[in-house]
């Protein structure tokens, strides 16, 4: 005979998994931006010298 089904644990480790990649999602946007920024800065100050 089958286990039971247990949804709510099933729901909980779906719901985890999918917070899991939003969190992974927001830092790889976050890392970008920063990246993106950084690299911006540089150039002004590189035009500003001349």
């Amino acid at each position: 005979m089958p286990r039971p089904p247990n949804y709510n644990h099933e729901r909980q480790e779906r719901d985890r998994a999918k917070a899991k990649k939003k969190a992974e999602k927001l830092a790889a946007k976050a890392a970008a931006k920063e990246r993106d920024s950084d690299k911006t800065d540089t150039e002004v100050e590189v035009e500003s010298e001349d």
